[in-house]
């Protein structure tokens, strides 16, 4: 009995402590809302948040200044008129946001079609003529071009006299990935009908094409298990699928292949560049539906500084072992590509992706000041330093491009963006011209 009465006491002494820090809390609280009410009072002001606005003391809204007459309003596609895609690409322009970059994307390739098609030249003439004025020194000072001389220091016919040099010289650029894809077709397409002068890649943007000859790239997932894929046989690629057993057929394919290049080399003295490396394998393949086969065609330079990183790097390592001696040298292709910059009249740059592809192009342009027409297509960003992410503008910085250039970057995947691109300026171009032919 004595345990629970001091029990009960507890609690009673318990329960009017809490009673007493209650009512001193309630007190507090109704003389901080009493002082906060005179206040208001005082200035006239009810208890109300809504009334701070005296304490604004501009207008929220600024007087506009005159905009220009010509500046463009934003206006998207009216689906009221009918489907009309044509229409719809033209409205890119003034939709915003990256759409309106798709728009000046196009505005400039139509710029570089526009200086190429200024002048009547053939590109079968031009590629066969940039190959005889070569090799120039020409020293790398911004804004100073000195005269073109020979090696040995006497002077050479000028390349830039070269009539098919009058013109804009196009460089596309693409990372091997876009091979994989589908953008392999569209690619093909400009090889094929000569749309452009100089494709500069990696090594998987020159196998994948080559290898798709011998077997299919399939559509998978993104998200397939690595593991259960590799126990298949088969290499994901993003969302696409690329069998093991491919590689097995371009092995059997390009051993034979290398085997006569180094032939060549010890018996005739062939001197073996990437860019003749991959104009032999195009000769090779003999296939319309290859890239190189129609670089090999029309006698388009493709430019793969880094052809040993991928299948053909390892076909070489494995070749060389058997059959050492296979020199390929990059110093001459070097040489190539940065005087067909420094040759030309104008150039224009579409880079799609970032890497060794996208600098390679950029940096042959430095030597010329820039190039005059430039379109970047990627994803990546500036914040990391890399130039696969740099915009036009810090290029601009480098002598990459001319600080009178209009360079448009599009940030978007090139899967989407690029045959839109291809079909509102190259293509729309040729079909065109075919159509005032047949009339």
């Amino acid at each position: 009995m004595f345990c629970r009465d001091i029990i009960i006491l507890t609690s009673q002494i318990l329960l009017k402590e809490a009673e007493t820090i209650l009512n001193l809390q309630r007190r507090c609280y109704n003389r901080v809302k009493k002082g906060r009410s005179t206040w208001w009072k005082e200035h006239g002001q009810t208890d109300n948040m809504a009334h701070h606005t005296h304490l604004i003391t501009e207008d929220l809204y600024r007087d506009t200044d005159p905009v220009p007459e010509d500046t463009p309003k934003v206006q998207g596609y009216d689906f009221n008129q009918g489907v009309d895609h044509r229409a719809l690409l033209q409205s890119y322009l003034n939709t915003g946001f990256q759409a309106t970059n798709v728009g000046l994307a196009i505005q400039e390739i139509n710029n570089m079609e526009t200086h190429v098609h200024a002048f009547v030249i053939s590109r079968q003439d031009c590629c066969d003529a940039l190959f005889t004025c070569l090799p120039v020194k020409v020293l790398r000072y911004r804004g100073v071009r000195n005269p073109v001389k020979a090696v040995n220091g006497f002077v050479e016919e000028d390349p830039s006299t070269c009539p098919c040099l009058t013109s804009c010289t196009i460089f596309l650029s693409y990372t091997s990935n876009l091979i994989s894809s589908g953008i392999r077709e569209t690619i093909r397409y400009l090889a094929e009908h000569r749309m452009v002068d100089v494709l500069v890649t990696t090594a998987g943007g020159v196998e994948e094409d080559l290898i798709k000859c011998l077997g299919p790239v399939y559509i998978g997932d993104f998200t397939l298990p690595g593991k259960d894929l590799y126990e298949k046989g088969l290499n994901r690629t993003g969302n696409t699928l690329m069998p093991d057993e491919n590689y097995v057929k371009f092995e059997k394919w390009m051993t034979p292949i290398l085997e006569q290049m180094l032939l060549e080399q010890n018996t005739q003295g062939v001197r073996w560049t990437p860019s003749k490396v991959i104009h032999r394998l195009g000769k090779e393949i003999n296939n319309p539906e290859s890239v190189y086969y129609w670089a090999y065609k029309n006698n388009i330079p493709v430019f793969s500084p880094a052809l040993t990183d991928g299948a053909i790097g390892d076909m070489l390592y494995l070749f060389s072992a058997k059959n050492p001696g296979l020199i390929v040298d990059i110093i001459e292709d070097i040489s190539k590509l940065n005087n067909l910059a420094v040759a030309a009249n104008s150039t224009g740059m579409i880079t799609l992706g970032g890497g060794v592809a996208k600098h390679h192009t950029c940096n042959a342009n430095a030597w010329r000041d820039g190039a005059d027409y430039v379109v970047y297509c990627d994803q990546a960003q500036e914040f990391d330093g890399c130039d696969s992410g740099a915009r036009p503008d810090e290029a601009v910085s480098w002598g990459k491009i001319r600080v009178d250039a209009k360079p448009v970057k599009v940030f978007g995947d090139a899967t989407i963006i690029f045959p839109l691109l291809v079909a509102e300026t190259f293509a729309l171009h040729a079909t065109t011209a075919a159509c005032k032919k047949r009339e």
